[in-house]
């Protein structure tokens, strides 16, 4: 897996890894908040089996690419646009996880010429979603965040910033930090020994340079999102775990609502990490 640096019209620049089969089906993988290029996603030998190629980059802000200031969700559909260029894909498909999700949506909304499907696994939905309770389900940690960083609050992103320092030493603290507001079925994933070193590599690769990707994500989920999914004309996929409380499952049933055609999969005892394990079979789907 090699990485390469894409530069893009305003200056910017994005860290991209390619991986899987180069001849495959070309898929970007949008990934998790906090996250960055590194996964977790499946195997190359998987995506080889797949006849997949799998594009994975670092959001603005996040590990090597140059921070975004002020970005919405919308913007996402400019850098993958720049990236399918460099690498000359005429089409794709796009999967985001959780916080890649409202991403991913982006690309599908805003290119459909060049979005063939779209697949969103434990996304969230646009935060005035009209009859949505946005708060509804979610942890108390997610909600006290969300509000205090709606409210502009300089302290959390001071706060964002101290977490980053220390996790880029120990991105184990993270991870230690979910599992008390984890229910069994994401604990028992999150101990796995491969999921967990994932995990442990795409944090440390996220927090490289400090927390604004955390930070300006945060903000553009809590904004509007430059976009409506009402637009979404391409075959979509949403997949939600029952039990999530990190992204509560009524987003995603929101969002089944409101996107023309989408197919909803709701798993009864999943939670948000359950995603993991529906990816392989999700990204399947998405190459078509």
């Amino acid at each position: 897996m090699t990485t390469h640096l894409v530069e893009t019209e305003d200056g910017r620049v994005l860290a991209v890894d390619r991986v899987g089969d180069p001849a495959g089906r070309p898929v970007f993988l949008l990934h998790g908040m906090p996250g960055s290029r590194l996964g977790p996603f499946p195997r190359s030998s998987v995506l080889y089996r797949l006849g997949v190629l799998l594009l994975s980059f670092d959001r603005p802000g996040y590990g090597d690419s140059t921070r975004l200031p002020g970005r919405r969700v919308a913007s996402a559909a400019a850098d993958v646009t720049a990236i399918a260029d460099a690498f000359s894909l005429r089409d794709f498909a796009v999967l985001g996880r959780s916080g890649g999700g409202p991403h991913a949506l982006a690309c599908a909304a805003l290119l459909p010429d060049r979005v063939r499907r779209v697949a969103a696994l434990v996304s969230l939905a646009p935060r005035h979603a009209d009859g949505l309770d946005w708060y509804g389900g979610m942890t108390a940690s997610n909600v006290r965040a969300y509000r205090e960083i709606e409210r502009g609050l300089q302290h959390i992103a001071d706060s964002l910033q101290l977490r980053s320092q220390r996790l880029r030493d120990d991105p184990t603290g993270l991870i230690n930090g979910l599992v008390s507001e984890l229910p069994p079925t994401d604990r028992t994933l999150v101990a796995d020994a491969g999921i967990r070193r994932m995990l442990l590599s795409t944090f440390r690769q996220a927090f490289r340079q400090n927390a604004d990707g955390w930070i300006d994500d945060m903000l553009a989920f809590t904004t509007d999102w430059g976009f409506k999914v009402e637009d979404i004309a391409v075959p979509t996929r949403l997949w939600h775990g029952a039990d999530d409380q990190f992204s509560p499952v009524d987003h995603s049933r929101w969002l089944a609502d409101k996107i023309p055609g989408a197919e909803l999969y709701l798993e009864p005892g999943a939670a948000h990490f359950g995603a993991l394990k529906v990816m392989t079979e999700a990204l399947n789907w998405a190459a078509g």
